[in-house]
């Protein structure tokens, strides 16, 4: 499959058009009889007629407001609350996971500690590196994240952002940062981004690359990229381009460290300027049935399951109130499960993390992660500003799931929004214990 056998004035030939044109209706996207894009809107991005009316016609609030100056300033006031709520230094796990690489004889989540490998060994596994990229990557995402509210169409999909920002999800953002979920989800934007222009190679490239990465991405940014690639594209290409990631997730899986790989990092890191991990590196030494035996499946999968719950049936309602998130209404009740399922397996996805391991608040994180990610992408095809049962159905479920506990790690908390609580942080900025290295 090649970029050049891509042919950006053809029709997209996802399950959405499969499904309607089975009923007999008129592809979703801009097109002429034919099905075919106009050569005015090669990209098939144009509001289509919605009961006869012009393609101008909004069925509802006013896509082409732009995002001004109040909106802006909402957002930031938004990232000001989840970092002041959750901000710390990188951990120690996190920093010894970023010292794994190929080239010591690990075979999973070696990408990002396999690019730092010069760099690291030129400064003898020192802290910083490691810090440096975790925070160029947590401002790369809050980067993705203003831009995505400064091109919205729709309020609703600024404000999914800034209430994603504003609900315990933001101050668990600040708080996760330096783990690999954040490199994954900003390589799913970049294959999104990618998906969108039709340079699918390049895409399927970087989605793979996030297996490498950390094979959550399996679970985690696969399955939403699957639903993107499921729309725009015919059943073979989409295929095509979700093997790799799939068939790479399934040998990293299995691939165990090579002999005495741990052992060897192990004695380097003893001389570097932070408390590496070991139980870090000893997960690359068992098998998942060792891992098992190490925590409760079910504990894990009940504190799961509420997330899970609220999120697929909030996303099921929410296809089903107002007329739906389809761009015109479905001809067929086909023709609307296929695109609802699809989107809650996106969704309920990080679900299936409780058998991968026990960070069971992160796994709550990501699947709120992932609602409010389906949701803005639902929204940016249908062009429709949700109507008032979806802004109540979806609110209520947000809110609920503010009641299930987000915990930190390593024995932190939400700072309240208390004022001892501020001259703290204010104190603990001042005298710089607030970005000291974690102690031995």
């Amino acid at each position: 499959m090649s970029e050049e056998a891509e042919n950006d004035n053809g029709p997209v030939a996802g399950y959405d058009d499969a499904m309607t044109q089975t009923a007999g209706a008129q592809p979703s996207h801009s097109a002429d009889a034919s099905g075919v894009r106009s050569a005015d809107d090669p990209a098939g991005m144009a509001i289509p007629a919605v009961d006869g009316a012009s393609p101008a016609a909004r069925p509802r609030g006013w896509p082409g407001a732009s995002s001004g100056p109040v909106t802006m300033g909402v957002l930031a006031f938004a990232v000001l609350v989840a970092a002041y709520t959750g901000f710390r230094m990188p951990n120690d796990w996190t920093a010894t996971l970023d010292s794994v690489s190929v080239t010591d004889g690990f075979h999973r989540r070696f990408l990002v500690g396999t690019l730092l490998h010069p760099l690291a060994l030129a400064t003898g596994y020192n802290y910083w590196v490691f810090a440096a990229k975790d925070f160029l990557v947590l401002g790369a995402l809050l980067a993705v994240l203003t831009v995505a509210v400064i091109k919205a169409k729709l309020v609703s999909q600024r404000l999914l952002v800034i209430g994603w920002l504003l609900l315990p999800t933001g101050g668990f953002l600040f708080n996760e940062v330096g783990y690999y979920d954040q490199v994954i989800y900003l390589l799913l934007f970049g294959a999104l981004w990618l998906v969108f222009r039709d340079r699918l190679v390049w895409a399927c490239l970087l989605i793979t690359a996030g297996v490498l990465v950390h094979e959550i991405a399996v679970l985690t940014v696969l399955p939403v990229f699957a639903m993107v690639v499921l729309r725009r594209l015919s059943l073979r290409r989409a295929i095509a381009l979700l093997l790799p990631p799939v068939l790479l997730g399934e040998f990293v899986l299995v691939a165990p460290a090579a002999p005495g790989a741990t052992a060897r990092l192990s004695a380097r890191l003893h001389t570097a300027n932070f408390p590496f991990r070991a139980d870090a590196l000893a997960l690359f030494d068992r098998t998942q049935r060792q891992t098992w035996q190490m925590y409760s499946v079910r504990d894990t999968l009940i504190y799961v399951a509420p997330f899970a719950l609220l999120a697929m049936l909030g996303l099921v309602l929410l296809s089903t109130a107002d007329g739906g998130l389809a761009a015109r209404p479905r001809s067929s009740r086909l023709a609307a499960v296929v695109p609802a399922a699809i989107a809650c397996g996106a969704v309920g996805g990080p679900t299936l993390l409780a058998f991968a391991g026990w960070d069971q608040d992160r796994w709550g994180f990501l699947l709120v992660s992932n609602l409010v990610i389906v949701l803005w992408l639902q929204l940016r095809d249908s062009k429709r500003e949700l109507g008032p049962a979806q802004a109540v159905t979806l609110a209520a479920a947000l809110l609920v799931m503010t009641h299930i506990p987000l915990n930190y790690f390593d024995g932190f908390s939400p700072r309240p929004f208390q004022w001892p609580a501020v001259l703290q942080f204010a104190s603990q900025v001042q005298d710089g214990s607030l970005v000291a290295i974690p102690p031995r």
